[in-house]
């Protein structure tokens, strides 16, 4: 037998080195930290729209604990490869099964109705998605072409630790620190919210011209609140960091838009007729309420036209690489795997052959699937078939998207809104309609979106392994594990959620508290294209929009059409956390720093950020928990103050700014890897 080749990659730990990898204690701690972090970024999800990738806090959390028992750095990497994933099973949940109780597809999300679809759809979507990009992994992690820039961050935090583990002190005690402001909004120690009263002419109880032709409309006195206020959160203010000034100012100017501009305008001009034109305005009181409405249907469907050609244009811009990617993934699967023992430890990972006979496990068990829940069986296989052929599609999309621009920035629902809209025209194709017609719609894009996020996730836990010397066999069995660990408690979290919300006084999926924007338009798409109920005009308005903005080299048409699909304050707190990246980043600037000290800086501050995230969202799962158990949350003050959670917002700003600032070293000192920041 001739002797293994060798490789033209130098990984950290030398590929002849026996080191301890695939352990119990690592894969343990990893699905640990694979159910936290995922039931934490559910939460983020449904409330803002937005999840942060969780390589960084696995990384740091993993490489802490594993140092109490002298673990090694492959074990650290096992850990932290099992404990990002469940980040991403939650995305495709979060992005899609609200859409199922939004359409009333499902009569209720109840365990005996919902649990068992919703784990069966995300476990075979994030199954698919490890075996899909495990085809294409070996050519997408070896393309020098690709930087993958998280990867490489997140293997220069396993490198660092083995010269000491400071930064998770920094991860850690901002978890204490979102988790507290998060418990002293819940106790009702200031006021989380608050709406802006903007005067407009000369109020009165009798009425105010504001409508066209000297029509009147009686208002409240005192003003027309037309805007809100920042949401004092830790969560929303780190995700505004962490996607920094640019992208959470693009955001926040479409919350701008709809509330600043739109929504007066047809307020201005629909008048005292605003009922005829939005029958469900009808219930509404005040115009607040009426404004309310307004937003939530004229508004949001033009920003899901935006969003539509947002999506397409993503699609369009990345062609080269998608087809680069598919000719690539043909010619592994052609050319298959060599045999495990003449290769080296850092080659070795699943046949193709295996790889394959799972997906046809897969396949076969979502014909049966989409037959149950179409009751059509021509529907069924279509509908499979669809998932199959642009599951693996996107998947190796989302995987080539990730070595180039990191998990974080991967724009999966714009993936998935594609795969929703093929889907869709395929069952009117097929006569099949109404509710049944929705779910199988549905069906197919909850499993396309859990395969394109898991995906991603995980070619770019390929690409850090490859950096620091794991073996990908192993790194494929802890995925597999961690996955349908993830797929079989993510139901949990957004069951909690749901009924904590209904039973604080919301109503569930969709509203305010749950925003869930990417699952709502994907109940609007679904409906409108199966069930006839789309609001065309509206939608080709904001398609229009959408393509009026790509004129205008607007860098993220899609991120301007999600600002006006959320809640202005929900946006206006992402874009306060952008500002304070704009202030630390200056100020780092005037201070004369130099790139390793700018690198410093923005290295701890992301810690930060994602400390105050996860503990924001940590505990308000805790505190959903007890809303779900009937146990009543404790309230100090029945009408807290605004102006104290905007002082709490304050204080959070200095510590944002001034702690990173500290913490810029010396000129002389060597520079952190510039990919964290």
């Amino acid at each position: 037998m001739s002797s293994p080749t060798p490789p033209k990659h130098q990984s950290f730990v030398p590929a002849n080195t026996t080191m301890k990898e695939f352990t119990l204690r690592a894969v343990l701690l990893g699905l640990v930290m694979c159910v936290i972090l995922g039931a934490a970024n559910a939460y983020l999800g449904l409330k803002s729209g937005l999840t942060i990738a969780a390589t960084y806090p696995a990384a740091v959390i993993g490489m802490a604990v594993l140092r109490i028992w002298k673990g090694s750095v492959l074990e650290e990497n096992i850990a932290r490869t099992a404990g990002s994933i469940g980040e991403s099973v939650a995305a495709g949940a979060v992005f899609t099964l609200p859409a199922f109780v939004m359409t009333s597809a499902w009569s209720s999300f109840e365990p005996d109705q919902a649990y068992w679809k919703s784990t069966a759809m995300m476990m075979v979507g994030s199954i698919l998605g490890v075996l899909f990009v495990s085809l294409v992994r070996r050519v997408l992690v070896e393309d020098p072409s690709l930087p993958f820039p998280e990867s490489l961050a997140a293997a220069e935090i396993h490198k660092a630790g083995q010269r000491g583990a400071e930064a998770a002190r920094y991860l850690f005690w901002n978890i204490g620190v979102g988790s507290l402001v998060q418990l002293m909004g819940a106790f009702s120690l200031y006021a989380v919210d608050k709406d802006i009263p903007i005067p407009i002419g000369k109020l009165g109880t009798t009425g105010v011209r504001l409508g066209p032709a000297g029509s009147t409309n009686v208002v409240p006195t005192g003003g027309i609140s037309m805007f809100s206020g920042p949401t004092v959160s830790p969560a929303y203010m780190g995700v505004g960091y962490v996607i920094g000034p640019t992208l959470s100012a693009l955001q926040f100017s479409g919350g701008v838009l709809a509330w600043g501009v739109l929504v007066p305008l047809f307020m201005y001009f629909l008048g005292p007729r605003l009922n005829e034109f939005i029958p469900a305005a009808a219930g509404e009181s005040g115009w607040l309420g009426q404004a309310a409405a307004v937003w939530r249907y004229i508004v949001r469907p033009i920003a899901v036209g935006g969003m539509l050609v947002g999506a397409a244009y993503t699609l369009f811009r990345m062609g080269k690489n998608l087809t680069s990617s598919l000719g690539r993934a043909l010619s592994e699967v052609r050319h298959g795997a060599p045999p495990m023992e003449s290769v080296l430890r850092t080659e070795r990972y699943m046949g193709s052959k295996t790889v394959l006979s799972l997906v046809g496990v897969m396949f076969l068990l979502m014909i049966a699937l989409y037959i149950y829940i179409s009751g059509n069986v021509a529907a069924g296989v279509v509908a499979a078939v669809v998932m199959i052929i642009v599951g693996f599609f996107f998947a190796t999309v989302s995987g080539n998207l990730v070595g180039m621009i990191g998990s974080s920035n991967n724009p999966i629902s714009g993936l998935t809104l594609s795969t929703l809209i093929i889907a869709a025209l395929l069952m009117v194709a097929l006569g099949v309609r109404g509710v049944s017609g929705v779910a199988v719609v549905l069906g197919v894009a909850a499993v396309v979106c859990v395969s394109s996020a898991v995906a991603g996730e995980l070619l770019q836990d390929f690409k850090a392994g490859y950096i620091l010397g794991g073996t990908p066999r192993n790194i494929q069995i802890v995925e597999l594990i961690a996955v349908v660990l993830a797929s079989l408690v993510m139901y949990y979290p957004l069951r909690v959620l749901q009924v904590a919300n209904i039973k604080g006084g919301g109503t569930g999926f969709g509203d305010a508290h749950l925003a869930a924007p990417q699952a709502g338009l994907m109940a609007i798409l679904s409906q409108g294209i199966v069930g006839g109920d789309m609001p065309w005009p509206l939608v080709v308005t904001g398609m229009l929009f959408g393509f009026a903005l790509i004129l205008l080299n607007v860098r993220s048409p899609m991120l301007v059409a999600v600002g006006m699909y959320l809640p202005v304050n929900t946006s206006f707190a992402i874009f306060i956390g952008g500002l304070l990246r704009w202030v630390s980043d200056t100020l780092s600037k005037r201070q004369g720093h130099n790139e390793a000290q700018q690198a410093r800086v923005g290295s701890v501050g992301i810690l930060i950020a994602s400390g105050l995230i996860a503990g924001e969202a940590i505990t308000g799962l805790v505190v959903a928990f007890f809303i779900f158990l009937d146990k009543k949350v404790p309230v100090f003050f029945p009408d807290p103050s605004y102006l104290v959670g905007l002082g709490v917002m304050a204080l959070l700003g200095v510590l944002m700014v001034k702690l990173p600032l500290s913490k810029a070293g010396r000129p002389e000192d060597p520079a952190p890897p510039a990919a964290i920041m």
